[in-house]
C-alpha cells in the first residue's frame, strides 16, 4: 500500500469539506460546531460519503471536487445509481452521493 501525503491530502480535504488544520496538522477541524473531526492518517484509508441533496447539488459537487484535485474512478455503476465514486489526490476512494434518488 502507498504511503500517503498528509500535507496534500490536508489541502484537499480542507477545500473540500471547508475545514482548517488544527494545532497537529494531521487532524483537521471543522469551521462550525457540532461536525466531526478528520484524522489524516499516512497509513490507514478511509472512505467518506459527501451527501448532496440533489442530482444538480451532486453533479456541480462533483465538478468542485474534480476542480480541487480529485479525479473519477472507472466503476461498474449499478442501473440508478445514486453515488458517484471519485479518488482524492493520494487515490483514497470516496463517493458524492445523491440523497434525493
Amino acid at each position: 500500500m502507498k504511503m500517503s501525503d498528509t500535507r496534500r491530502a490536508a489541502t484537499f480535504w480542507s477545500e473540500a469539506l471547508g475545514y482548517h488544520s488544527a494545532v497537529n496538522p494531521d487532524f483537521l477541524v471543522p469551521n462550525k460546531a457540532g461536525a466531526p473531526r478528520l484524522h489524516l492518517d499516512e497509513t490507514d484509508r478511509t472512505h467518506l460519503d459527501l451527501w448532496a441533496a440533489d442530482e444538480h447539488e451532486q453533479l456541480a459537487e462533483v465538478e468542485r471536487l474534480l476542480a480541487l484535485g480529485a479525479t473519477r474512478v472507472d466503476w461498474d455503476y449499478p442501473a440508478g445509481a445514486d453515488f458517484v465514486v471519485l479518488a482524492d489526490p493520494d487515490g483514497n476512494l470516496f463517493c458524492v452521493i445523491n440523497t434525493s434518488a
